[in-house]
């Protein structure tokens, strides 16, 4: 690393976008994958939608149980 850097000609804010939402990528192991790869095929969704639907599924039964 430098000691020191030059932003003389740096621009603020460059790749700001106001109101622009971020999704942070998700992983998981090639085994879970694997499993969520084998369900979805067998239920023809897609491993997004299989895997959201068990994740709100879990966060009903942890709020039930708060």
């Amino acid at each position: 690393m430098k000691e020191e850097y030059d932003f003389t000609n740096a621009e603020q804010g460059k790749f700001y976008r106001p109101g622009q939402r971020v999704e942070a990528p998700v992983y998981v192991d090639g085994d879970v994958l694997a499993f969520f790869q084998q369900k979805s095929r067998q239920k023809n969704i897609g491993v997004d939608s299989l895997v959201n639907s068990i994740l709100k599924k879990e966060m009903e039964i942890i709020q039930s149980i708060e």
